[in-house]
């Protein structure tokens, strides 16, 4: 009796795709550093990585930098690693990328309540005391600004640093 001949088995959908789940999972630590040094940078070199966040050796950063090639992250181009994928993980998702700057989103909420604060007081300050409102919502606004500025700065210390 002869046995049936197998089909090959197609791969599934989450077979070759990293989910956010996987990439929240293997990006922290001394791998998050380095992809954080590599967002600033967006292209750098095994030594550069090493030197930068002084890690004790180059195959340390060759891991942390392969590891982030496995995920989908960085690709490698003559010894160079360029970042070709942006992710939030948990630690990330309060921050915003503006060129090499990383900058929590806070921080233009900040500047937005700061700058209508500052307006409402220099255009409705004759009007204080005849309109008791505008000098409440001014305040109101002052001290919203004042929130998201604490929010920020606290955002800003907890970032991961390369």
């Amino acid at each position: 009796m002869s046995e049936p001949t197998k089909q090959p088995q197609q791969p599934s959908n989450t077979a070759g795709k990293r989910t956010q789940g996987m990439v929240d999972a293997e990006l922290k630590g001394n791998t998050l550093r380095v992809y954080v040094y590599a967002l600033k940078k967006r292209r750098v070199g095994v030594r550069e990585v090493q030197r930068a966040l002084l890690m004790s050796n180059p195959s340390l950063a060759q891991y942390h930098l392969n590891k982030l090639k496995d995920l989908g992250l960085v690709s490698e181009n003559n010894g160079e690693y360029e970042v070709v994928g942006e992710v939030k993980v948990d630690v990330m998702r309060d921050f915003l990328r503006v060129r090499t700057l990383i900058v929590p989103r806070f921080v233009f909420y900040a500047v937005v309540f700061t700058v209508f604060a500052v307006y409402l007081t220099y255009v409705g300050y004759p009007d204080f005391g005849l309109v008791p409102a505008v000098e409440w919502f001014s305040a109101a606004l002052a001290v919203a600004a004042a929130v998201f500025w604490y929010e920020a700065i606290r955002a800003w210390l907890s970032a991961p640093s390369p």
